[in-house]
């Protein structure tokens, strides 16, 4: 059987099921998948592993058989040796290495020619695994990166030679280095038409000379699992063994000899049971152990410092024909890992790059989704919404832009914000994509720290929510980048934009975070507007509540009144700013930018520049910024919307794209819904206070004068509304006061002759309230007065009902109630009450309905209505009143920055030949690999347990003391102003019109006459104590 994960759209992508290690479908298709030929480009990193015999599969045609027989790996270079090119040998013989007549498709690639700086790029004439190199000749120029491992022989151009030549010599045809260092680097003379204006690349390469691993006794390593005190040095070609798991013995004899690590038990087919009882877990770290304990340390080149390696996918993620998709020789056969030790800001200047560049091709869209501690259920949801968009931009065959081998115009991006927070499930499901390995990454280079991992992978592989895997219909580009530490989604979208964009150079950026689930044609949506309006700047599209199938979520009410405000402002306030072009907030969880519009000015002033102040503010060594700012880039998509739209001698404008649509989930509880929004509002609050102040900014930009007078009344209009908010919390509690005040003062009570009670006791308790909000803001956490916080929403709704229930009793009163009195309908319009009652709910209720039915989505009116009118003074009071009282706390609901976790092992320098090398650790065993693959595989189909979100015991014991603080403080002031609201209130002064007071005593009052009373009694008692104190004393006691 196949999985379509894409039956909904058109067309649907065939899921070709991906088979186990011996080559059994775990469901056997309809048609079984056949490879015409067997790839074997692992040879490059696993035949070279010295400590374990080399395998490779032989020659089948049907890959579904039940099994695929092993064949010993045959040196074949000593039966036909090169000629021209023998290889080296190290100290235990010539390298082994493998010539595969059946992985030679460069015939099969044509040159992209997109009249860019791709023009001349050719690939041809190189095979994959051809371990015996060739220099270039005039006839077959060198490629840049059909072979992302070179073989033994070294490129005839020196690293010095390289380090030499800081440019390409576009102007001279005979300068070509020939450079086919590990990581891609191109020949210098590889784009001889760049445009002039476009910066020089050539010297931001990285990557090796030679073959993947040097020399046959060369491998890999990394101190992982090895106590920090005792850190003992590995030499080249040593085991590194685990110190978590001592089930393997170590090896014995010569390395190089017969005395190696057994097979491992999880080959031959075989693999460890997923136990349940273990959460998934226990057998993949088993796994994970054992192919740590097997890693050898082997050398690897460096160039300019930086570790650049290309590590062999397992064989399972390959798919049956790269040459079908149009992947490059390699492409979809070997992942690349860079330990970027640099600032993002740095990532060229120390001459990193990346495959898409390397490849020469255009970007069209480069997508990023942002994550931080994401479980895996979310991750697949914008993981799997952004694969069935592509393939959406693949069936556009009939466009100029897209259509077959549109994958290649996209590139996405994936960046996890700290690798200890990562959530172990989502580096499974990049593991079995092929876009993550373990083993792999490193803590330090060169002594110096990496601040993030980068794997690059052209991965075919598709997870779905069960756990199954398979092939899609379409390839994709990915980029995953690690962050070692947590620094923020700031820090996140500079390595995005500062770092991979001035390589990817898209058309268009989109940005999503991950959670967010766009709909099948919205990712073209959002480009097709910037390709028809050039002077579109950013766009962004329809964010709705997820609301669960058959809307189930609804039944909560917080989310549906989320949902209705996400609703209302999709259809009132996004298409209104749309109309003058400056949108107040670009979301970022779905928003799209123009790459020409956000980049910054020569000077390096610009939108990018005031986007990444707020992370750069905040850097060691930076002037301390201060509450102001701090708190205006909490919205900081705000302060990137109004910086493009006033960009000095531009004219981008922003849009609302109806037609993209985008799903995300929303709090479900009250800590973190008032978390978020508290956030929300502090940034969106300052954002509009910079706005408004740097308003003569939209004079100096490109604008013609008509735009900017539009733009003049936008901000006039956004002064008015910032008022209002200002001032909402007294405005909505005078409307609850006079409404009801006015409603119970006419010739009918709507509470049967109560009003006057009912009013004093409800005006108490909004007042009550208020208070306790307050005093909660102060001083507790949403998530440690959960409790006090939600029975404030409770008694704000019950306010609420008898604001909605006296606002109908007057409408009801002012209408007539016979057929005669409606003849004379004008006459309602001169009824004062009715006019400004039947005008406020007209302009806000019967707007809702109106606009609703008028962008034909009306249901949101039904479902959620209701629920969000209840929960209006909540919105105000309470998400207001926490947000002003927690101006101080500017994080983002997050941990900071936790620092290198230093448990990866270090890439140490060494130099050989006067050439630098890195001495790491990597799993030598091809077998070890597909073996944590097919485990992490058989753990995916394993549910996750629901985690319930845990304090730790300090934060428990902090909640638990400011709870107490606060109840304190509540029973103390509640008391008093209890004992305040009783003998003030009507109800007791008329009890003493009846019982006490007479026509002579108008002045008496029964709780002063107590308090005299009581007053006197004290001071009577003091005085006979000190009294009695002189007798006794007096008389010697």
């Amino acid at each position: 059987m196949s999985y379509d994960l894409f039956s909904v759209y058109d067309p649907p992508v065939q899921i070709v099921p991906v088979h186990d290690y011996d080559g059994t479908a775990q469901h056997q298709p309809q048609q079984a998948a056949r490879r015409d030929s067997v790839r074997s480009t692992h040879s490059d990193v696993y035949s070279n592993a010295p400590s374990s015999p080399s395998f490779t599969l032989t020659q089948r045609t049907n890959w579904s058989a039940p099994h695929l027989a092993l064949a010993p790996y045959q040196h074949q270079h000593q039966q036909h040796p090169s000629p021209s090119h023998p290889g080296p040998s190290g100290p235990s013989g010539p390298s082994p290495s493998y010539t595969s007549p059946h992985l030679d498709r460069s015939a099969e690639r044509s040159t992209p020619h997109y009249g860019t700086r791709a023009d001349t790029y050719n690939r041809s004439h190189l095979s994959t695994v051809n371990h015996h190199y060739e220099p270039p000749s005039p006839s077959h120029p060198q490629p840049v990166m059909s072979q992302i491992y070179p073989p033994q022989g070294r490129s005839p151009v020196s690293q010095p030679q390289l380090q030499a030549s800081p440019s390409y010599h576009s102007h001279d045809p005979h300068y070509d280095q020939g450079y086919d260092n590990h990581g891609g680097g191109r020949s210098a003379n590889t784009y001889p038409n760049t445009p002039p204006d476009e910066p020089d690349y050539t010297d931001y390469t990285a990557g090796y000379h030679g073959n993947d691993f040097a020399d046959d006794y060369k491998s890999y390593d990394s101190h992982t699992h090895l106590p920090g005190a005792a850190a003992k040095e590995y030499d080249v070609g040593a085991i590194v063994p685990s110190q978590g798991y001592n089930n393997t013995p170590a090896p014995t004899g010569s390395l190089y000899g017969v005395n190696t690590y057994p097979p491992s038990p999880m080959m031959g087919g075989g693999q460890l049971p997923a136990s349940p009882g273990f959460s998934g877990s226990s057998h993949w770290h088993a796994a994970r152990e054992n192919l740590l304990a097997r890693r050898v340390v082997k050398q690897i080149p460096l160039f300019n410092g930086n570790l650049v390696m290309d590590v062999p996918v397992p064989r399972p993620v390959i798919p049956t024909s790269t040459g079908a998709v149009g992947a490059e020789p390699g492409e979809m056969e070997k992942m690349r890992y860079s330990a970027a030790t640099c600032d993002p800001d740095d990532f060229l200047r120390r001459k990193f790059n990346l495959r898409p560049y390397l490849y020469g091709r255009r970007t069209e869209l480069f997508v990023v989704m942002t994550m931080y501690n994401e479980d895996g259920h979310l991750f697949l949801r914008t993981l799997n919404a952004v694969i069935k968009n592509i393939n959406h931009l693949n069936s556009r065959t009939r466009s100029k832009t897209w259509g077959v081998g549109a994958w290649k115009k996209v590139v996405v991006c994936i960046v996890a914000d700290g690798r200890k927070v990562c959530d172990t499930r989502v580096l499974k499901i990049l593991q079995l994509m092929g876009v993550y390995a373990e083993g792999v990454a490193k803590d330090t280079v060169a002594g110096k720290e990496v601040q993030a991992h980068i794997f690059e992978y052209t991965s075919q592989i598709i997870v779905s929510d069960t756990g199954e895997v398979g092939f899609g219909g379409t390839p994709v580009q990915y980029i995953f980048c690690l962050k070692e530490a947590n620094k923020k989604k700031l820090n996140s979208h500079r390595w995005f934009f500062n770092a991979f964009g001035p390589q990817i150079k898209p058309n268009v950026c989109i940005l999503l975070d991950v959670g967010t689930k766009p709909s099948g044609t919205s990712l073209y949506d959002l480009y097709k507007v910037f390709e028809k309006h050039k002077n579109v700047g950013g766009a962004c599209g329809e964010i709705y509540a997820d609301t669960g199938k058959w809307g189930r979520y609804l039944l909560n009410p917080l989310v549906a009144g989320q949902n209705f405000e996400y609703k209302m402002s999709n259809t009132l306030d996004k298409p209104f700013e749309s109309v003058f072009g400056l949108i107040s907030v670009l979301p970022g969880a779905f928003s799209a930018y123009r790459y020409a519009a956000v980049c910054n000015h020569p000077d390096g002033t610009g939108p990018l520049a005031s986007y990444f102040h707020g992370e750069l503010m905040n850097l060691p060594g930076a002037p301390p910024a201060s509450i102001f700012d701090r708190n205006k880039f909490l919205a900081e998509d705000r302060i990137l919307a109004f910086e493009i739209v006033t960009k000095k001698n531009a004219k981008w404008r922003l849009q609302y794209v109806k037609s993209a649509k985008a799903s995300t989930d929303v709090p479900a509880r009250v800590p973190e819904f008032i978390s978020q929004r508290r956030r929300w509002l502090n940034g969106s609050i300052f954002a509009s206070f910079y706005a408004l102040y740097s308003f003569w900014r939209i004079w100096t930009s490109g604008h013609n004068i008509i735009r900017k007078l539009v733009l003049q009344f936008l901000t006039i209009y956004n002064l008015i509304n910032l008022i209002f908010n200002w001032l909402s919390v007294s405005s909505f509690y005078l409307a609850f006061y006079f409404l009801i005040d006015s409603s119970i003062s006419g010739a009918k009570d709507p509470f049967g002759g109560a009003g006057s009670e009912i009013f004093q006791i409800f005006n108490k308790v909004y007042i009550g309230i208020i208070f306790v909000v307050l005093i909660c803001s102060l001083g507790n956490r949403p998530q440690g007065a959960n409790f006090m916080y939600t029975l404030c929403i409770l008694l704000f709704a019950a306010c609420q009902g008898i604001l909605l229930y006296c606002a109908g009793w007057t409408v009801y009163q002012t209408v007539p109630h016979t057929a005669d009195g409606w003849r004379d309908w004008r006459g309602l319009f001169s009824n004062r009450t009715f006019l400004s009652l039947a005008m406020s709910l007209m302009a806000t209720y019967g707007l809702y309905i109106i606009s609703s039915l008028m962008y034909l989505d009306p249901w949101h009116m039904l479902t959620s209505f209701i629920q969000y009118l209840f929960l209006l003074p909540s919105y105000v009071n309470i998400l207001l009143i926490y947000a002003f009282c927690n101006l101080h706390d500017v994080s983002w609901g997050t941990k900071g920055d936790n620092g290198n976790s230093k448990d990866l092992g270090q890439a140490k320098t060494v130099k050989k030949n006067g050439e630098e090398m890195a001495e790491v650790a990597l799993p030598t065993r091809q077998e070890d690999v597909e073996a944590l693959w097919q485990q992490a595989r058989s753990e995916m189909r394993i549910p996750p347990k629901e985690v319930k979100e845990k304090r730790s015991a300090e934060t428990k014991r902090s909640d638990s003391d400011r709870n107490f603080r606060t109840n304190v403080v509540l029973l103390f002031l509640g008391s008093n102003m209890l004992v305040i609201m009783l003998f003030t209130s009507s109800a007791f002064t008329d009890w003493l019109g009846k019982h006490f007071v007479s026509a002579t005593e108008s002045t008496f009052n029964p709780y002063l006459t107590a308090i005299f009373y009581s007053v006197l009694f004290l001071s009577v008692m003091r005085f006979i104590g000190c009294l009695l104190y002189l007798i006794f004393r007096f008389f010697g006691f």
